[in-house]
């Protein structure tokens, strides 16, 4: 009900108007008149308990009777009469889907009400929307929905109408999850994909069962990975390779259209690198699609390396033996295409080999899995017309050193970080190689993740960790390894620590940070900190210490992205108020002057 109805004992208490033994003090009769009035245009006012007190004071002010009268009339709608009404005759007929219908009804006569009350229309709807598809979701019977069908012989008009509107398209998605072997429901997918809304269905599993709507979802899909850059390939891809993973068949389906797209010349190594990064969701989720990667690649040609390749695959390991038959291949005078050994899982494998920490490599076969991810590499191929006209070599050799060198250094387990200081320029020189700063990067990870790595470090920077500033200098395709690594660190309870050794490992971890920033990958690292300060689970020492680096390494100009983000965490009084400085020269008043008369809008 309005709220004035539940305060109209206390309106006439107030100051302005005093009622003592049926007289009225403070105001004159005609605003006594006029505010009664107001109460009886209300809504079914006649069925408040202050409408007594109401019309006494109406009468006793000289109110006419005849106006009382038609306006209680004109605005009596009983809706509590109805209610009532209405339970009545449900109870007496006690029909399941009766009661169903109660409820909603009951459900919106309240809504209205709210209405009355001055709620918002939009919010209204969307509260009995949402009541309404609970009640659906809970009360479902598929058996009935497909008989619908039976009974109507065609698609139902209301059917139609319903699929227009996003609400019930949510609904229905919903329905389709918890009853996938309703007719009713598949069919109306294929509906929602034919309207043009496959978009919208990516997790919906019904979809994965219809080829036609299928089709339709996965080339929406790959054109929104492709058109939305790499930010929208993080957030998307996940939904994307749980749709691709739902079945063999859409996994074959997905990667065969995906491999012949990705021969094309514009956008084509974009969809290789989505194939390849759905090809890693079905190895997390625990799926051996290795057999269809190698047929869909140029495996088929070469079936000895296919069989050698299969058999890594599927085990998760690499063997001497398989290693040996690949690497006659690959030294031999027509070797096969470089593609052929290009798979990520493959490649993961030798990183394991190669560079984790305790890894055993039988030094007689040593050379060959050096050469073989040497080759992977370094060797660049010319194809013209389906054939091979040029494979360029002139890297394989020093890439294969590189990794060599970088193998005996980390892997060596007699050499502790002071003899690695000082080979710590052999290891930049090698770092400079991709396929070393990655394996560098592996063995970074591995490193310091030992529960008493830091707990032994004596260094204010780790030199496992001056490494990942290095990689960062040299390859801008490894910032987000980077910082996950960083990351990752930097939310671990290291517990062995006490509270300030603690402190000061996160302010190198912070440094490591800004100089990841200082190399241009700006927005990630501001938009985590941003993301700590909002989860108020950072010690707020640490966010000024990360702004004081900060400011101490940028200049104008700024885009509007990073001003978005660094300018709130700046003017946080938590922040801003005990790291500005007195004198001339101020950073954090500089920033945000330059910032508010260069940007004007700035949420």
């Amino acid at each position: 009900m309005d709220e004035d109805f539940y305060s109209s004992a206390g309106d006439w208490e107030s100051s302005d108007v005093n009622v003592e033994d049926g007289h009225v003090e403070g105001e004159t009769d005609g605003a006594i008149q006029e505010a009664c009035l107001q109460k009886f245009s209300s809504r079914d006012y006649i069925m408040e308990p202050a409408i007594f007190s109401t019309l006494k004071m109406y009468f006793q002010a000289g109110g006419s009777p005849e106006h009382v009268i038609q306006l209680l009339s004109e605005n009596y709608s009983a809706v509590a009469q109805t209610v009532n009404l209405l339970a009545e005759w449900l109870i007496q007929m006690g029909n399941r889907f009766i009661h169903f219908l109660f409820h909603l009804f009951v459900f919106y006569i309240l809504n209205v009400v709210f209405l009355v009350a001055g709620v918002e229309p939009a919010q209204v709807q969307e509260r009995v929307e949402n009541h309404l598809k609970s009640l659906l979701i809970k009360h479902f019977d598929p058996q009935k929905a497909d008989s619908i069908f039976t009974v109507e012989g065609e698609t139902p008009a209301w059917l139609e109408q319903m699929i227009a509107h996003t609400t019930w398209r949510d609904l229905f998605y919903k329905l389709a999850e918890a009853h996938p072997d309703c007719l009713m429901l598949n069919f109306t997918v294929k509906l929602i994909s034919d309207a043009g809304y496959q978009g919208e269905i990516t997790s919906v599993s019904t979809a994965c069962q219809q080829l036609e709507v299928f089709s339709r979802v996965l080339r929406t899909s790959l054109a929104t990975l492709l058109d939305g850059g790499e930010e929208n390939l993080e957030k998307t891809l996940p939904e994307f390779a749980k749709m691709v993973c739902h079945g063999e068949h859409t996994y074959l389906f997905a990667q065969a259209m995906m491999s012949i797209l990705a021969q094309e010349e514009q956008g084509g190594s974009a969809v290789r690198r989505i194939g390849q990064e759905v090809q890693r969701a079905a190895h997390e989720r625990g799926h051996d699609a290795s057999q269809i990667t190698l047929a869909l690649g140029t495996a088929a040609a070469y079936p000895r390396a296919c069989q050698a390749l299969g058999a890594m695959l599927s085990k998760g390991a690499l063997n001497p033996a398989d290693i040996t038959v690949l690497f006659k291949m690959f030294s031999s005078m027509d070797p096969p295409p470089v593609e052929l050994i290009r798979v990520p899982a493959f490649l993961d494998l030798f990183m394991q080999s190669l560079f984790k920490p305790g890894s055993k490599i039988n030094q007689d076969h040593k050379h060959k899995y050096i050469h073989i991810l040497a080759y992977a590499a370094s060797v660049v191929e010319t194809w013209k017309k389906n054939k091979r006209v040029n494979i360029n070599k002139d890297e394989l050799k020093s890439t294969s050193k590189a990794i060599e060198t970088v193998h005996n250094l980390c892997c060596n387990e007699n050499k502790g970080a002071t003899e690695l200081v000082a080979e710590l320029g052999t290891l930049y020189q090698c770092i400079r190689f991709p396929v070393v700063a990655m394996g560098v990067l592996k063995w970074v990870d591995w490193t310091v993740s030992e529960p008493r790595y830091f707990q032994l470090q004596t260094d204010h920077t780790p030199v496992h960790l001056a490494l990942l500033d290095e990689i960062c200098t040299c390859h801008q395709l490894l910032h987000p390894q980077v910082l996950q690594l960083l990351i990752k660190l930097f939310e671990t309870e290291h517990s062995q620590l006490d509270v300030m050794e603690q402190m000061e490992l996160k302010k190198t971890l912070l440094d490591r940070m800004v100089h990841l920033l200082s190399r241009g990958y700006v927005l990630p690292v501001v938009g985590y900190i941003r993301k700590c300060l909002e989860k108020l689970n950072t010690d707020i020492s640490l966010i000024r210490y990360f702004v004081t680096e900060v400011l101490d390494v940028i200049a104008p100009p700024y885009t509007s992205d990073f001003v978005q983000l660094f300018l709130p965490i700046l003017e946080n009084d938590s922040i801003a108020g005990t790291i500005r400085t007195e004198g001339e020269h101020d950073p954090v008043a500089e920033f945000i002057a330059h910032c508010k008369s260069n940007f004007i809008m700035i949420n």
